[in-house]
This record gives C-alpha cells, structure tokens and sequence, in this order.
C-alpha cells in the first residue's frame, strides 16, 4: 500500500514537515510506501473553473502549464492522503488550497476515484486557528467519499520556528497514533475497496 503526504509549508524541514514524517513512520514499519510531496512554494495555481475536466474526463486538470497534475497523480495512486499545511490565517497555504480545489473538482469529473481512500489532515500552528486549517483540509475529504480517520486529539503541532513542534509532546504523540490509525485502517479496508458503496 501507498501513502501520500503533502507538505504545504513553503518551508522545507519546517514544522509541517515533521508532523508528517512523524505520521509516516509508523507506516513505514507497518509495511507501506510512504512518499512526502512538497507543494508549498511550487508553481501550484488556484482552479480556474473552467470546467473542462468534466468534459475531458482523463483524470487530470486541463490546465497543464504548472506543477499540479505530477501531484494528482501520485494522489489517485495512493491508498492513503497526508495533507499538512501550516496556518496562515486561521487558514492552509495557498498552494495546499489550489490542490484542494483542483484535485476534489477533478475526482468529482472522473467518478470519484478518491472514494474509500483515507484522508488525514495535518496542521502546524504557531498559537491559533489550526482547527479551521484541519476543517478546510476534511471538507475536500467528506466531498470526495474518503474515510477520515480520527486520532487522539485534532491533529496540529504547536511550534514557531523550524523544528519547534518536536517539542510539542502531545502533538507528536498524536502524529504517531495518527500513523498506526491509518495502518489499522488501511489493512482493515484494502481487500473491500471494491465493494466501497457508491450513490
């Protein structure tokens, strides 16, 4: 099985960065593939709404002339999504909000391929807001018929500067459940995706 983590942090080895490898690792012992993407800081632009990808119905965004469709790629690959982003006001990046958009209007053009996958949402937050970031991430999820796993609190790390959440104690205990959570779950359901109910 794959796992897909997506960084929005235009930060590399920021805070983002290590909540998701946290979440990665107990999916690396219990036998997946694990990839972290990096979004933030790409050449990852908002939908358009031109709706060509109900016409084209080829599992990608017509517009090709940035970063995006390599993403959707590996996200229709995989059997579990990661998606992290820090905080911005109350909010995620804007990188991590045009892959939202793009990926949920292009699953909803193509019979929905994310249904029964697991979508986790992650947030990094230096004091406030991170739930509506976590809500903004699951909103994509319940859209798209995935299966959101819970864990021990919301999943969000508390830190500043690069590193800082590895001293959030909780917060990283909560990435690791997170992780095993996923594991549990995508063992669980990888032999009755087939039978996942459809509308």
């Amino acid at each position: 099985m794959y796992a897909l983590a997506i960084n929005g942090s235009p930060r590399k080895d920021g805070n983002t960065a290590h909540l998701l490898a946290e979440v990665l690792a107990p999916l690396k012992q219990g036998g997946w593939n694990t990839e972290m993407v990096q979004v933030g800081g790409r050449d990852i632009s908002g939908c358009i709404a031109c709706y060509k990808c109900f016409e084209n119905r080829d599992e990608r965004c017509a517009v090709d002339t940035d970063e995006f469709n390599p993403v959707l790629e590996k996200m229709l690959q995989a059997q579990a999504l990661i998606l992290g982003s820090p905080t911005y006001f109350t909010d995620v990046s804007a990188e991590l909000k045009a892959v939202l958009d793009r990926s949920g209007l292009v699953s909803q053009a193509n019979g929905v391929p994310f249904r029964g996958k697991i979508g986790a949402a992650v947030a990094a937050v230096r004091r406030g807001g991170a739930t509506h970031a976590f809500d903004t991430i699951n909103h994509m999820y319940l859209m798209s018929q995935m299966i959101v796993p819970g864990s021990t609190y919301w999943n969000m790390g508390i830190g500043f500067d690069k590193g800082d959440v590895r001293g959030d104690a909780e917060g990283m205990t909560n990435m690791r459940h997170l992780g095993a959570v996923i594991d549990w779950l995508g063992k669980a359901i990888s032999e009755r995706l087939d039978s996942y109910p459809r509308p």
